[in-house]
């Protein structure tokens, strides 16, 4: 068996194979992404529906899509990647290193805006003290005692 003929095999063995790899990265982008907008949809409609707090199914849902989000933006760096393992030119190279850090700065921002609607919904609403110990702006505030 020749060395060249057996290269030329396995090369194209492994454009087929990421040629897979790339497809499966994208569909499970799109599979992340739609199940985080449907789910997001229905965290929306079923607790502005039911509940009269409609902030929080707002923040409830934003941070469920932005899971999703994030994750879809990880498959699709993930595809990248794979596209260009196997180009040897600069340009394609200089786009993904793009792509690359376009992707990542709003996958970045994503994890910040999750970050932050996770510490409204796990602050603690503050109690106001009432009655004659109170300070004047919470009687201000509080205007039953």
């Amino acid at each position: 068996m020749d060395i060249q003929l057996l290269g030329t095999n396995l090369a194209d063995l492994v454009r087929a194979l990421s040629g897979i790899l790339i497809s499966t990265c994208q569909l499970l982008a799109i599979f992340v992404i739609s199940v985080g907008v449907f789910r997001a949809l229905v965290i929306f409609l079923r607790s502005s529906l039911f509940k009269p707090q409609t902030t929080i199914a707002f923040q409830r849902s934003r941070l469920a899509m932005g899971y999703s989000f994030s994750l879809g933006l990880s498959f699709l760096v993930g595809a990248s990647i794979l596209k260009t393992m196997l180009s040897s030119q600069w340009e394609d190279i200089t786009r993904l290193v793009i792509i690359i850090a376009v992707r990542t700065a709003l996958n970045l921002l994503l994890e910040r805006a999750i970050r932050n609607s996770q510490t409204i919904d796990d602050e603690p609403l503050a109690v106001v003290p009432s009655g004659k110990d109170a300070a004047p702006e919470v009687a201000i505030a509080n205007p039953s005692t």
